[in-house]
């Protein structure tokens, strides 16, 4: 049994990695996995990318925070600019250059690996916010989250990995669920075989 010294010793420890924005941002992260909606997955997912660019400035990982900040930006226009009918030409080049800022700034903040991590990670986020099919946005985001994983790995961000988890979570479970209810009615269209 620890005594009263170590139970202090053990908290004091502990409130040295919490962190509002982290907690938040998991929050925000695991119910953005669990969006049944586009438009409620970019918004969710915007909250999140605000809290955890707080988050890992705290940390020291400004490529992490300025690959958050692009997210914000993006999701926001993407939940108002694109639509199942398409989108404005415009958006493409908005996108086209918040891209090129990330590359930018992924060289100009470039901290090794976790660079590298968490720019591949803007760009697979990049392409899953001009989906407006949402399975596909959610495949894409399983990708972006497994390269934010590796980042928060080797950054030591407990939350942001915690956050990877629950969201690759989140993003299955919607994605083998959605699928699971269209297929029956797919298979509604199916041939039926002659004998």
């Amino acid at each position: 049994m620890l005594s009263p010294e170590a139970w202090l010793a053990f908290a004091r420890a502990a409130a040295g990695h919490l962190d509002l924005f982290g907690l938040l941002g998991l929050a925000f992260g695991f119910a953005t996995g669990l969006m049944p909606q586009r438009r409620l997955i970019l918004l969710s997912s915007a909250a999140c990318g605000l809290c955890f660019s707080v988050h890992f400035f705290r940390l020291g990982s400004s490529t992490g925070t300025a690959m958050n900040l692009i997210a914000v930006a993006q999701s926001l226009l993407a939940a108002r600019f694109v639509t199942v009918r398409g989108r404005p030409a415009w958006l493409d080049a908005v996108f086209a250059g918040t891209f090129v800022l990330a590359a930018i700034l992924t060289l100009a903040t470039w901290n090794g690996l976790p660079s590298v991590f968490a720019g591949l990670a803007a760009l697979v986020a990049t392409t899953a916010r001009l989906q407006a099919a949402p399975q596909t946005m959610r495949l894409l985001l399983i990708g972006a989250a497994l390269s934010w994983a590796s980042h928060n790995i080797l950054m030591g961000s407990v939350y942001g990995l915690t956050c990877d988890c629950l969201g690759l979570l989140g993003f299955t479970t919607s994605y083998l669920r959605t699928r699971a209810a269209i297929r029956p009615a797919l298979g509604t269209l199916d041939p039926v075989p002659s004998h």
